[in-house]
């Protein structure tokens, strides 16, 4: 079974993780045994193909190919989290940002025109379930991400949409989204700021980080999404699918605010140091 990042809003996405922990691995701050086991997560393997030089279907390791992006000349690693109509972080070519939209997720180099994106096969059963990734590296466009914003004016808009959310998910009866739905989001709190984010990220990134997924999480929730209503979730209010629908539109702008400052913050190390 495929998976992507909008399967379960609480996950860190594994483009996050292997930007962040490249970047450590980069800037000198990471091992590469130590950074290829934070990507590994609890997933069973990582492989990596297509990188320049390969032989047809040739594949590697996270700390070889890790190696092998350092020796090419990549300086860093950003993520990218496009949905459909919105190719946040993309560069093209059509191709490649076809990928990354069908995955919701990717990796671009910085330094070399590479791009890398997850295809994740989940197997196990319900509570016991573990996932093989398989990252496709292909040639990207050296041109500007699309739609990125700096960490800054991702606080900014993130401080704005939190009020927001406030205000609407009071409005739309989250308090009914059912006890379960409401435990995950608990344990979502309760895991705090330890395991966000790689060492040399400033605190302010991993700030704005945490921020974003609890909006997501709030958002996922609220319209119906994994945990939430309409999710397999009890549901406390009685909320009919026109109803649903008119939340999601109504929460979209939120969702977005989101999934760019959480671009934000995976690629403040990169570029934080640029800056200077």
């Amino acid at each position: 079974m495929l998976s992507t990042p909008a399967d379960n809003p609480y996950d860190e996405p594994r483009s996050g993780r292997l930007a962040a922990w490249g970047n450590a691995l980069l800037s000198g701050l990471a091992s590469p045994d130590d950074a290829a086991a934070a990507v590994l997560g609890a997933d069973e393997s990582h492989r990596v193909t297509g990188l320049p030089g390969d032989a047809e279907g040739e594949l590697h390791g996270l700390t070889w190919a890790l190696g092998r992006l350092r020796v090419l000349g990549v300086k860093g690693l950003r993520l990218a989290l496009p949905t459909a109509g919105h190719p946040l972080g993309l560069t093209g070519p059509a191709e490649f940002n076809g990928a990354a939209m069908a995955s919701g997720e990717a990796v671009l180099a910085v330094g070399v025109p590479l791009g890398l994106v997850p295809e994740v096969e989940v197997f196990g059963p319900a509570g016991d379930r573990s996932a093989t990734v398989l990252w496709r590296c292909r040639t990207v466009n050296d041109a500007p991400p699309a739609d990125v914003p700096s960490l800054h004016e991702a606080e900014r808009e993130l401080a704005d949409g939190l009020r927001e959310a406030t205000v609407l998910l009071s409005r739309l009866d989250v308090a009914g989204a059912g006890p379960q739905a409401l435990r995950a989001l608990d344990a979502y709190r309760r895991r705090g700021h330890a395991e966000l984010l790689a060492p040399g990220y400033p605190p302010r990134a991993v700030r704005v980080l945490e921020s974003a997924r609890h909006v997501a999480a709030l958002l996922a929730i609220a319209s119906g999404g994994p945990g939430g209503a309409g999710g397999g979730v009890e549901h406390g209010a009685a909320v009919s699918a026109s109803e649903m629908a008119a939340r999601r539109e109504v929460l979209a702008p939120l969702g977005r605010t989101a999934r760019r400052a959480q671009v934000a913050a995976y690629n403040a190390l990169v570029d934080e140091r640029d800056a200077r």
